[in-house]
Parts: structure tokens; sequence; C-alpha cells
């Protein structure tokens, strides 16, 4: 039976009822002497407990996606064949671009809220590369398949969960693709393809998206592995300029780690409620040691870069949850990298789905921009326009500059007039964050 499936919902809801009434029904109809009647007593309020506690479980999984499957609960689950050292670059002298074609066959994911929205499929993945073995989901937008865009490619963005987390959570938890669909439709984000590896590779440890020979090489699973995969079945952009990473909570130091370590394959990052220092999660095998601390974490990496990255970063947080790492970031930035920081009011919500979801129309809001104004060189976020304002010409105050003649998909007039302002945060409401409202930084920045 699924970990996450309904039949196993229902049996814990049924369970549970069962251990309620039964100590209701029989508690004084107990037979046999004192110490029989109290032991069957207590194991009957033993029962209660753990069903219930069960049923808690279930219902909090659900709802945050951390465990996919009963592997990955019982901490047996792996999905390394092997580990080599790949050197500094994770390609171990392989060019990608010389390996054959990587032809793969997809069906119909499972799971809640898979089905939805045009459905999610999924595939499982050998990493000739990385030596990973493991699933990888796909959804593609709804141009995808229209007559118009049969010679069209797309543009592609790597979903990346936290830890202990599920690569479903971002299609059943975050509902990504139902929220993303219309606004597709209507032209108020680019039509992209969505892309959610696994991330959960190892028992009971979070890989930190790095490269650990004789370990994991988690870092080239999901910079080279998975792109390659993805670039070989669908229509979608070459990297970099098609490609940007996006991830919550450990996802997000990953997606801020890959964009900065690799700017030849990545133009853009969204980190929501992130860290830098891979020590920030006490399970990620990149946080233990000095040398692996060093070499994973995304502010290290920028600040001895020689060359800034052209690349383009986007932080959300609070207070002492995400906020900070973004303004370190943004602190030691020199163009071209374009850093954008968003400060969220504790009235938001927790280190949760909660927090996250409701974020991203404006997260792909950003994306949008970067990738129709040239990725990784967009306008400063202050700049944006109001989501409720009608769509103008390129000429209308504030608008000047969004708008990419090159633009691949003839939308970017009708995306960019949907883009969300930012002022402060000051009082912002969780409904003032689904339209883009909470960037204090940007405020702070305009004249």
């Amino acid at each position: 039976m699924s970990l996450t499936g309904t039949p196993f919902l229902l049996t814990a809801v049924a369970l549970c009822a069962v251990a309620l009434v039964l100590p209701l029904a029989l508690w004084s109809r107990v037979p046999g002497p004192a110490p029989v009647r109290g032991a069957v007593r207590l194991l009957m309020l033993l029962l209660v407990q753990g069903t219930a506690v069960t049923l808690v479980f279930v219902l909090v999984n659900n709802a945050n996606s951390l465990y996919d499957d009963w592997a990955d609960l019982l901490g047996t689950g792996d999905h390394v064949e092997r580990a080599a050292d790949l050197g500094p670059d994770g390609a171990g002298g392989i060019a990608p671009e010389s390996l054959p074609k990587m032809r793969q066959t997809f069906r119909p994911a499972d799971g809640r809220r898979m089905r939805q929205a045009g459905g999610v499929r999924v595939t499982d993945l050998r990493g000739r590369v990385s030596g990973v073995n493991a699933e990888v989901y796909v959804w593609l937008p709804p141009q995808y398949d229209e007559p118009a865009y049969r010679h069209r490619k797309f543009p592609v963005v790597e979903l990346l969960p936290g830890y202990p987390g599920s690569a479903k959570a971002w299609f059943g938890s975050l509902k990504v693709h139902e929220q993303l669909l219309p606004m597709m439709r209507d032209g108020r984000v680019a039509p992209f393809i969505l892309v959610a590896p696994r991330t959960n590779l190892l028992a009971r440890a979070d890989t930190g998206c790095a490269n650990i020979p004789g370990t994991v090489n988690a870092e080239s699973w999901l910079s080279i592995d998975v792109p390659r995969m993805v670039t070989d079945n669908f229509r979608a952009e070459a990297a970099p300029d098609g490609w940007a990473t996006a991830g919550y909570s450990a996802g997000a130091h990953c997606a801020t780690k890959l964009a900065v370590a690799h700017p030849d394959r990545y133009r853009a990052a969204v980190s929501m409620s992130g860290y830098n220092d891979p020590k920030g999660e006490s399970s990620s095998l990149a946080g233990r040691s000095a040398e692996l601390r060093v070499r994973n974490n995304p502010l290290l990496l920028l600040r001895a870069d020689r060359v800034p990255p052209r690349i383009a970063l986007y932080f959300s947080g609070e207070s002492g949850d995400g906020y900070e790492a973004g303004a370190q970031v943004q602190a030691i930035a020199k163009p071209p990298t374009s850093v954008d920081v968003v400060l969220l009011p504790r009235t938001a919500g927790g280190h949760d789905m909660g927090l996250w979801r409701p974020q991203l129309p404006v997260v792909f809001r950003w994306l949008t921009q970067r990738f129709t104004n040239g990725t990784g060189t967009g306008t400063d976020a202050g700049t944006m326009v109001d989501p409720d304002e009608s769509a103008g010409t390129t000429d209308t105050p504030g608008r000047s500059g969004l708008v990419d003649t090159a633009d691949p998909f003839g939308t970017a007039d009708r995306v960019t007039g949907s883009l969300p302002r930012s002022p402060s945060s000051g009082g912002s409401t969780r409904a003032e964050l689904a339209s883009g409202t909470a960037s204090r930084t940007a405020a702070a920045r305009r004249p």
C-alpha cells in the first residue's frame, strides 16, 4: 500500500476510529484477574495513541510531501549506483554533448494532484555521468502541443524540494502546475517546462546537491544528467539561457548553489527560505567538513569569482529564515550578477508550504521578466508593473526596457504587463504576497 495514497489514509482513519471505540465499548467488560484487565486496558490505550499518531503523520506527510514512499520513510532507499571522482566541473572529463541521445519512456505520474492541469509525467533515469538512478517528473506548458508552437523551444525551470522532501511536493502540496496553467494561457507568465528530479538520493541524509567522491554525485545528477535528458526528449531551450532553478528550504540552497557554481548551465535561480552555509541543514552531507562547506556555499563561491557570473538571483524569506542569506549575497554581488531580495513579514506564515505556495505567481513572473528581458540582466524589481494594471505599449512609464523584441513566444507585452510591483513589505498580508507586493530591498533601492 502506497505511503501517500488515499487507501493508506482511509486505513489510518478507520484504525484510529476503531481504536477509539474499543476502550469505550470494552473497558468495563474485560474479563480475568486484575493484572490481565490492567494489561488489556493499557494495550487499548496504546492502540489509541499509536493510531492517532499514525493518522497525524499521514496527514502532515500528505500536506508537506516529506516522504514519497516507504523506502524514504524507513531509510532503506539508495539511488546511487556509483560515485566516481568527477573533478571540479562534475563531468569527469566527459563532454555531455558527445554522449548518445537519451531517449526515455514516460508514464503518467501517480499521487496527489499529479493528474491535474494536464497531468505530470515521470520517467526513471539512469544518470550516465553521475551514477544516480532515480525518477524525474516533467510537466509541459499548455502551449507545448499547440500547432502554432510545434517548432518552438521552451525555457525550463528545475524544481528542487526541501529535506526531507519529495519531488512530487511541487505539484502536490505547492500546486505549481495548477497555479501556473491559467497564467500561462493568458500570457501572464512564459510557458516554462517544469522539471522536478528526485533529490533524496541516500538513506537518512541530505546530499546538499553536492558531489562527494565515493558517496554521491548529486550536483552532476541535477546539473548534467537531468538537463541532458530533458533536452533530448523535449523541445527545451539549450543551457544556459533557457534554464533556471527554483527551490524551498534545502532545495533553495541547492538552487542558488547550482546557478552560482554553473553559470554555463543556468541563468537564474529562486531561493525561498534558503541558506548559504550547507550546515544550515543538520543532515547535509555537504556540511560535514570545512572543505565541503566552502565548496558548496554560494556566498563564498560568488565572492571567489574573479569574473562575476551573468546570473539573476531571487531570495525570499522571513527575518532569520532566508532573508539574511539573500541580503549577504546581494551585498557582495557585482554586475552582471543581479540579486533581488524579498523580506516576508512574520504574519506570512512559518517554514512550510503555506508560506511558499502563495509566492509561486510572484516567482514565475520574476522568472518571466528575466527570460523576456535578456536572462540574468533584468531590471530592478522595484520597476515591475502592478498585475492589476492593464497591459500597455512598451513606452508606457514604468515598462520601458521590459519587453524584448526577440521574445520567442510573442507574448512579452502581455507577460510584462502583469509583472508585480514590489514595494515595502511592512504590514503585507498573504494576499499581497501572492500578488508580489513584498520586496523591502527593492523599495529601498528606488530613488
